[in-house]
């Protein structure tokens, strides 16, 4: 929101300076542009204790899940029987 309001106050700034319309879309912009990535930016810093917590979480749990390692497994030897027998 802070973005948007900063875009309108410079609109409005650039309109009472007396600049060309093709220099105020152009400037607006410039300046769409440099907002949107600051707020990205922020919004980042602002969630990065929530994605670090979510990332020593998933890394913490990773090694629980046992079924994906069995049923890896379970495939794997059924393959290698299958492919052993159509050999002979």
């Amino acid at each position: 929101m802070i973005e948007f309001l900063f875009l309108v106050g410079f609109t409005i700034a650039l309109l009472a300076t007396g600049l060309s319309f093709i220099g105020i879309i152009a400037a607006m912009a410039v300046g769409f542009i440099v907002m949107a990535l600051a707020g990205m930016v922020g919004l980042m810093f602002k969630l990065l204790p929530w994605i670090v917590l979510i990332a020593v979480i998933v890394w913490l749990l990773k090694g629980r899940d046992k079924t994906a390692h069995q049923c890896r497994d379970y495939c794997y030897k059924r393959s290698r029987r299958y492919h052993n027998a159509r050999r002979y």
